[in-house]
């Protein structure tokens, strides 16, 4: 196969529409081949790595999405000033934005994707799910007509028959997309669900689909090249979900086996072809329990999961991009793909899994991670991160010749990472990747929902061994942030010592005595532990608990601790000579708080309304997500302090209720 001369697209300089660890990602390959790259970035990146590691940078405005990365006339103008002839999107909106691809094509760029008319044509669900019926591609039973009223989509909600699921027609990610479960819920989860496409995509319209019970999602990597030639790179099992946003992705998937892996690429090639598709794309498939697969969308672009495929094939699918782009054909045919092994992905995210994986922002004190797996990220310690992008700061990938020796090497090295500041789902990850259903590669997309309990509950054991070393490093390490403490020899001038503080938000007290030097007792809940500090250096120390010899990282800043220890991260607040008063529980006084760092999107009440409990008051959007804050007493709505488009710290007072039996006294 060769390219034709007609077909060329050569460029030069590659401007990244995008941040984080995508933009590094494309830079390393382009580099690989020899391209110059540019990144760009918002105020609030100005520091990050992706700007720092490209050839050239082009700030293009304010944090908000809508205004930088978002911002497609900034990006363009951006190329322009930096000389840049092609533009890579990554896989954010921008990658799937039709508009965008023409507005490159207009200004002279070449964009690193499929043509503006092949989205357009897989981007909105509705129109794709026909293209594909009328390609012979397996689709489910649903409504995707014009007709948005609320009256006609509850009577196709009705005719389809409960469960439903409702989606948006642009975009993906799970936003946009509710389960309703009957007809009593369904104009609620309309609304919410259409308030969150609009916020999100700036298109409210969903359509409907029958809810498969208990599905696999499947997805199948496919390629294309401008000369004819189609092909696929197996499948990638995306199952464990939560909120419909993929957590832990693998290849090939466990319930696949040669035949249907065949039959499936068939169809995604056929699918493909017949739109005239170039480049990367993913054609996503629900999987049910009798084998019978059906299309859902596709997505046309690079994923996010990527890595897993190129494992398992030791193909560089960026590599891939580019050259389809600058119009070479495709380097393999299907008859030589090859697969080895098996590939496991975990996303690692800024959220507290414990409450509701509520979005977390803020400084990464101390960021390690484990040099024996792949792991793409664009963290380093004392890095931030802004309340405004998505919640995913890197990815695990763990490789292996069989299932189990990848599933234990990532469990392994997700173990040893190091990621102190910002709470992560760390644990929560570990907990999945341990599971015996998981383990046994049984998970579907309701895996996290019927084992949550069991996959939120923290380890008694290791937070009881947790708590007691925390008391000693709290002791032995110094106040002053980044002060070497190695060598430390420790006094007994102010033991025995009863030592108050706060451990994940629990009141400890720890008895402290050092009847040795360098070997303290720690008393806590009637229990006593031996532990010898063996090591104690800035950010490490090795130690002796209970007999056994391991090691503990933590981060120290004044009264506050950090610490990782066995593949757990806790937070530790020193209050032995100052307790502080602690604020009142979001509501407890009456007073609704911000959850997080965000932006009120919609006030759901008035000042003077009579509220009950439960009731949702105000909405805040972070990291793309809708978090209704509710009402914790019943009683009257007495102050606002927020309207809607504002911007929120995480513990601002947002609405003031006075409980029921004062305003009845009024």
């Amino acid at each position: 196969m060769t390219a034709s001369t007609a077909a060329a697209t050569p460029f030069h300089k590659i401007l990244i529409a995008n941040r984080g660890e995508i933009a590094l990602r494309v830079i390393r390959s382009a580099r690989d081949l020899g391209y110059r790259t540019v990144a760009v970035y918002s105020s609030a990146d100005a520091g990050a790595r992706h700007v720092r590691e490209a050839d050239q940078a082009v700030c293009i405005g304010e944090p908000l999405p809508a205004q930088s990365y978002l911002n497609m006339a900034a990006i363009i103008e951006a190329a322009r000033r930096s000389g840049a002839d092609a533009v890579h999107p990554g896989y954010g909106f921008l990658a799937e934005n039709e508009d965008f691809a023409q507005a490159c094509k207009d200004a002279g760029l070449v964009f690193i994707g499929p043509s503006a008319e092949a989205i357009r044509a897989m981007g909105h669900k509705a129109g794709a799910k026909a293209l594909m019926m009328q390609a012979g591609v397996p689709c489910i039973p649903g409504y995707q007509g014009q007709d948005q009223s609320d009256q006609r989509l509850a009577q196709e909600a009705g005719r389809i028959g409960f469960p439903v699921m409702i989606k948006a027609t642009a975009g993906g990610g799970g936003r946009g997309m509710r389960l309703v479960n009957s007809a009593a819920e369904f104009g609620e989860l309309l609304r919410s669900a259409r308030s969150e496409a609009q916020s999100a995509f700036g298109n409210p319209e969903v359509i409907l689909e029958r809810a498969i019970v208990e599905p696999r999602h499947i997805e199948i990597q496919v390629f294309a090249d401008r000369h004819g030639h189609a092909i696929h790179l197996g499948e990638r099992d995306c199952s464990v979900q939560r909120r419909h946003q993929k957590v832990i992705e693998e290849a090939p998937s466990p319930a696949v086996d040669a035949g249907l892996r065949a039959r499936m690429g068939a169809v995604a090639v056929q699918a493909v072809k017949a739109i005239g598709y170039e480049g990367a794309g993913t054609l996503e498939f629900l999987l049910d329990g009798e084998g019978h697969f059906y299309f859902m969308e596709m997505n046309t672009r690079l994923q996010v999961e990527h890595p897993v495929t190129e494992a398992i094939t030791g193909l560089d699918l960026v590599a891939w991009q580019l050259r389809v782009a600058a119009g070479e054909p495709l380097p393999l045919t299907q008859e030589q793909v090859r697969f080895d092994g098996h590939a496991i992905e975990v996303r690692l995210c800024a959220e507290d899994a414990g409450k509701g994986f509520m979005p977390q922002s803020g400084a990464m004190a101390l960021w390690d991670m484990p040099p024996r797996l792949r792991v793409e990220h664009a963290l380093e310690s004392g890095a931030g991160i802004p309340p405004f992008y998505d919640s995913m700061i890197a990815k695990l990938i763990g490789h292996g010749q069989t299932r189990e020796v990848a599933r234990r090497r990532l469990l392994s090295g997700l173990h040893d990472a190091v990621a102190l500041g910002v709470v992560t789902n760390q644990a929560f990850l570990q907990r999945c990747l341990e599971h015996p259903v998981f383990a046994a590669g049984g998970a579907t997309t309701a895996f996290i929902a019927q084992n949550q309990e069991a996959l939120l509950a923290p380890d008694a054991a290791t937070g009881a061994r947790a708590a007691a070393i925390a008391a000693v490093l709290l002791y032995a390490s110094t106040g002053a942030r980044h002060q070497p403490v190695a060598g430390r020899r420790m006094t007994t001038a102010m033991l025995p010592l009863a030592l108050h503080f706060d451990f994940d938000g629990q009141a400890r007290v720890a008895d402290l005595s050092l009847p040795a030097s360098d070997r303290f007792e720690v008393t806590i809940d009637g229990v006593m532990r031996s532990i010898e500090l063996q090591q104690l250096d800035e950010h490490r120390a090795r130690l002796i608990c209970d007999g056994v010899l391991e090691r503990a990282d933590f981060y120290r800043d004044g009264a506050v601790l950090l610490l990782h220890y066995r593949g757990e991260s806790m937070r530790i607040e020193d209050q032995t000579r100052a307790a502080a008063t602690r604020q009142a529980e979001s509501g407890g006084d009456g007073k609704v708080r911000a959850s997080m760092n965000g932006r009120v999107v919609a006030v759901l009440a008035a000042v003077g309304d009579l509220v009950q409990a439960g009731q949702p008051v105000v909405t805040l959007e972070a990291m793309k997500m809708e978090h209704v804050h509710a009402a914790a007493l019943t009683g009257r709505l007495t102050a606002l302090h927020v309207k809607a488009g504002d911007q929120v710290p995480a513990g601002r007072v947002v609405a003031e209720i006075e409980p029921a039996e004062i305003a009845a006294a009024d």
